[in-house]
């Protein structure tokens, strides 16, 4: 052969044999088959091989095992990242005329997506109060064909009784989708409480150093496979093999992650808890935080995020500068990786309570906790002292 042909068609290869305690990282579109009778579209490759990269090499389906094994699931969805996930959820279960619930504390861009998208498509999403538990029942209408559950509530914490909303949604066969990116799939169990649906953002805790994104979609049973598969592969959520191998990576620390994460995260938390200016801890783990009693019965844990509520008698300007006094705690969005961080919500409101300006929610990471303290303390002294 020419030399170029022989570029493209070589029959050299390196020897096989090769162990490692790795998952190589496979890259490819094109999926070759050894005769045209083989050859196959779909999307279920663990049942029917492999058919097209956009599906997902054996690298990003090892990744969707792990992540299967992790949380009793029968089946895990890779997806692009956490918003992913979500629109995944809202689209495989909602069209033309549905109604899906979601708690007023949900994170923002899902009711953001909520009020703009699904909107637009004729879906309509009710918010409900996450403390409403077995009372959900009140607001199943008969085009209801979601309930959304998040728990602990993005920035304001709040905890939900999952089992009861659960309970309600199976009377009128409604499957229940839970945010679980706060406990890692692993601190909270959705499938043992009833959830059928339970997403991640892999970007947080499983990634676990902020440099990649990605999303977990992980159903119960076949009936919710066959669901969201179909709809992932018309929405083409194709994902990055080399970042499913971060995350491969992430997973084999993300014990021992969570375990510092944890006890760090509960000596601020306490700390914080009795310092003046600070009105309010929210952090599961602690009696002042709305639902502690359901993460006491439910969870097997906490993690690293949390927030605090300032007293109403400290100024908006105040709660800034505080912000913009930390050292170590830099300022940025998302949570889940070594480094620790805080951002200020200057316009949060919840329906009983308005948070604009006083609520700053934290990400500990893994530096010492009592170096994590010293900076916060000289911070609230050079914000809040005359």
């Amino acid at each position: 052969m020419h030399w170029r042909t022989n570029l493209i068609h070589s029959e050299t290869a390196a020897p096989s044999g090769f162990k490692s305690l790795c998952t190589p990282v496979y890259r490819g579109s094109t999926v070759l088959f050894s005769t045209q009778a083989e050859v196959t579209d779909d999307w279920r490759q663990s049942q029917f091989g492999y058919t097209y990269g956009l599906y997902g090499t054996p690298t990003v389906l090892e990744l969707g095992l792990r992540i299967k094994e992790l949380e009793g699931a029968h089946h895990t969805f890779i997806v692009p990242g956490g918003q992913a996930a979500i629109a995944l959820v809202y689209l495989a279960f909602c069209k033309m005329g549905s109604h899906a619930l979601i708690p007023t504390t949900a994170y923002g861009p899902n009711r953001e997506m909520a009020d703009g998208l699904l909107a637009g498509l004729g879906i309509e999403v009710e918010p409900y109060d996450p403390m409403i538990g077995k009372q959900i029942s009140q607001l199943i209408r008969p085009t209801t064909s979601l309930i959304w559950t998040e728990s602990p509530g993005s920035i304001t914490m709040e905890v939900q009784d999952v089992p009861a909303i659960v309970a309600s949604a199976r009377e009128h066969d409604i499957p229940v989708a839970l945010d679980n990116t706060y406990s890692a799939g692993v601190l909270f169990d959705a499938f043992a409480h009833g959830v059928e649906v339970s997403i991640q953002a892999l970007t947080k805790f499983v990634g676990g150093h902020s440099d990649l994104l990605l999303g977990s979609v992980s159903v119960a049973n076949a009936r919710r496979y066959e669901q969201v598969g179909m709809t992932a592969s018309y929405l083409g959520m194709a994902v990055s093999p080399d970042d499913c191998s971060l995350a491969l990576r992430g997973l084999q620390t993300l014990g021992v992650r969570l375990a510092q994460l944890e006890a760090s995260a509960l000596q601020i938390a306490n700390w914080l808890a009795t310092q003046p200016g600070i009105e309010r801890v929210l952090h599961p783990a602690l009696p002042t935080c709305p639902g502690h009693q359901f993460w006491a019965r439910d969870f097997e844990g906490s993690s690293s995020v949390f927030s605090i509520v300032f007293d109403r008698s400290i100024s908006p300007d105040r709660v800034v500068a505080f912000v913009d006094s930390l050292r170590l705690f830099k300022i940025g969005m998302s949570w889940g990786g070594v480094t620790s961080l805080a951002i200020l919500y200057p316009r949060l409101q919840r329906p009983d309570t308005d948070y604009a300006g006083r609520l700053v929610r934290l990400n500990v990471g893994l530096e010492d906790p009592n170096d994590l303290i010293a900076d916060l303390h000289r911070a609230l002294s050079a914000s809040f002292t005359p």
